[in-house]
C-alpha cells in the first residue's frame, strides 16, 4: 500500500508526484509509453534529437518564469530564439510584433520532464487498464504484467478523453454524474507532426528559426529543430499541421504519406523546393495536442469516498503553465484530504 498512485508524467503528473514525495508521501508514477514527459516530447534518430511535441517555453507568468530559471541555471534550458516570423498568404514573411524568448533545451524537451522526474518512483511502458475502489483504497491493474498497485488515493494526469475511458467501467454508482459531465465537456484538438532531415550540403538555411503559419488550412508551423542542437551534423526540420488537417488525417493508414504532403505543402509556400525532398522523415500523430475546451479550474475533484482528483493542461488550459500550476493544486488538495501536513511549500517545484 503506497499513499498516492499518479497515472500519467507528463508535467501536470511528474509536479505533482514530486510536490508530495518531498511532502512526505510514498508515490509512485504509472506511464504507458516509453519515455517521460507526455508532449514535452523528444525523439532521438538519425544520432541526433528532435522535439516533435512542444517545440519551446515561453513564460507568461511568474510560476513558468521562475521554473525556467531554475532549469537554465541547472544548463537544461537556454535561450532559442526571441523572433518566431509569420507568414501570410497574401504578405509571405513578416516579423512578428514584439519580442519574446524562447527557451530549448539543447538535449530536447523531455530533458524538462527527467529535471522533475529525479527521485520518482515511475513505472514506464506500462498502461493502467482496470481501475477499482475498494473500502480503503484504490487498485490499478497493469496491462502487461497484470500487477496491481494499492494507493490510498489517486492522481489521474492524462487527458480527460483517456480519463473518461478509464473511468467507464466504475460506472455512476461510484462517480456521480456531474463528475463525469465536466469531465465529458472537456475537448482537444489534434496535431501531426513531422521531422524531416536534410544532407549538410543542402542549399543555404533559412535566416528564421522558427516560423508561425498565420491563414495556411493546412500547416501551422515550422522550425529548424538542429539549431537546437549543439554541433548538428545536418539540418532537420519539424512541421506542425493545422487542427482542421490533423482532424481530416488522423486515422489515416500511412502517415508517411500524410508527411509527404505537408514537406510538398511548405516546400511550395514558402518557395524553399529541397524541403519537399528530405534524407528521412519520420511523422507522430497527436490525438490530444492542443485543448480547445478547457475546464475551467486548476484540477477537477470527483466526490468520492476515496480521494481521487484530476489534473492537466486542460484544466485551466493554458499550456505548460496551466499543467504546472494545476500538478500543484492535485498535491495540495490530495495533502487536505489525507493528512494536511503543515508548514508544505508546494510552490518549491525543484527536486533536490
Amino acid at each position: 500500500m503506497i499513499d498516492v498512485a499518479v497515472i500519467g508524467a507528463g508535467m501536470a503528473g511528474l509536479v505533482c508526484a514530486q510536490q508530495l514525495r518531498k511532502a512526505g508521501y510514498s508515490v509512485i508514477v504509472v506511464e504507458k509509453s516509453r519515455g517521460l514527459g507526455g508532449r514535452l516530447a523528444t525523439r532521438r534518430l538519425q544520432r541526433t534529437s528532435a522535439d516533435h511535441g512542444a517545440c519551446y517555453l515561453k513564460p507568461k507568468g511568474e510560476l513558468l518564469q521562475g521554473f525556467v530559471d531554475l532549469l537554465c541555471n541547472a544548463n537544461v534550458l537556454q535561450i532559442w530564439t526571441d523572433t518566431v516570423y509569420e507568414f501570410k498568404t497574401d504578405i509571405g514573411i513578416i516579423p512578428p510584433q514584439s519580442l519574446s524568448p524562447r527557451y530549448v533545451a539543447p538535449q530536447g524537451m523531455s530533458a524538462i520532464a527527467k529535471f522533475i522526474a529525479q527521485g520518482l518512483d515511475i513505472v514506464l511502458n506500462q498502461r493502467v487498464i482496470a481501475l477499482n475502489a475498494t473500502e480503503n483504497s484504490w487498485r490499478l491493474t497493469l496491462e502487461s504484467s497484470n500487477e496491481e498497485i494499492t494507493a490510498n488515493a489517486l492522481v489521474v494526469a492524462i487527458p480527460a478523453p483517456q480519463a473518461l475511458a478509464l473511468f467507464a467501467p466504475l460506472g455512476g454508482s461510484f462517480l456521480d454524474a456531474t463528475f463525469i459531465e465536466h469531465l465529458s465537456s472537456v475537448e482537444f484538438q489534434p496535431c501531426i507532426s513531422a521531422i524531416a532531415g536534410y544532407p549538410s550540403t543542402s542549399q543555404p538555411l533559412p535566416e528564421w528559426k522558427a516560423l508561425t503559419f498565420v491563414d495556411d488550412p493546412d500547416i501551422a508551423w515550422i522550425g529548424l529543430d538542429s539549431s537546437k542542437r549543439p554541433n548538428p551534423q545536418q539540418p532537420h526540420f519539424v512541421v506542425q499541421s493545422s487542427a482542421a488537417f490533423a482532424q481530416q488525417h488522423l486515422e489515416s493508414a500511412d502517415l508517411n504519406a500524410v508527411g509527404e504532403y505537408m514537406l510538398q505543402h511548405t516546400a511550395q509556400t514558402l518557395t524553399i523546393p529541397w524541403l519537399a525532398t528530405p534524407e528521412w522523415m519520420q511523422v507522430h500523430r497527436w490525438r490530444y495536442a492542443f485543448v480547445s475546451r478547457p475546464w475551467p479550474e486548476t484540477v477537477l475533484s470527483a466526490n468520492t469516498p476515496l480521494p481521487l482528483i484530476c489534473c492537466g493542461d486542460w484544466c485551466g488550459g493554458n499550456l505548460v503553465e496551466g499543467a504546472m500550476l494545476s500538478g500543484i493544486t492535485a498535491a495540495m488538495k490530495i495533502n487536505q484530504q489525507l493528512r494536511s501536513l503543515p508548514d508544505v511549500n508546494f510552490f518549491n517545484f525543484s527536486p533536490e
